[in-house]
């Protein structure tokens, strides 16, 4: 074995821990949101920012606008993009850890794709800093993703526990 492919293939899972992360987090979201109202979040965020954010600090202006935008907007489209862009994230990362279905690549290569256009008008109709970078992890994520079923259907899926390719799979013993 190469040192590349292990080298991509911890990129890999490191890319899909985040994700994980990212998922479980935004489906908490939207439950606090959902359970407490937009009001009750833009009143936390305040808060908490206040203390350690004092001035003109960039990040407690964009902090506060986001809090204040969303306390604004639309409940029920923020609530449920939440849930199920969260919830999906974990399945689709639950799926891909696990490793032993075949559907999964083709299947999260074609959500990030999805993600990524989606984030990509966005981008075109409004400009933000933090989407692009959302994206551009997606980006990466989705060539990881895609290098890890290459890599899957070039060795029949066999992995052994830590992760490494090409590993035999193991065999049963015969008790007479």
């Amino acid at each position: 074995m190469t040192k590349r492919p292990q080298i991509l293939h911890d990129a890999y899972l490191g890319a899909i821990l985040i994700k994980g992360f990212d998922g479980a987090v935004e489906a908490l979201a939207g439950a606090v949101i959902a359970v407490t109202g937009t009001e009750r979040l833009y009143e936390w965020v305040i808060r908490f920012t206040a203390p350690e954010l004092t001035g003109h600090h960039p990040a407690l202006h964009a902090i506060r606008t986001g809090a204040a935008r969303l306390a604004n907007g639309s409940h029920d489209f923020v609530i449920i993009y939440l849930l199920v862009h969260g919830l999906l994230k974990l399945g689709v990362v639950v799926a891909l850890l696990r490793g032993t279905a075949r559907w999964i690549f083709p299947l999260s290569s074609l959500i990030l794709t999805g993600f990524i256009v989606y984030m990509s008008w966005r981008l075109s109709r409004h400009w933000s800093d933090w989407l692009l970078g959302f994206a551009l992890f997606d980006v990466i994520t989705l060539g990881l993703v895609l290098n890890e079923w290459r890599a899957h259907e070039a060795n029949k899926g066999s992995f052994d526990r830590t992760g490494r390719r090409g590993a035999r799979p193991a065999t049963q013993e015969i008790k007479g």
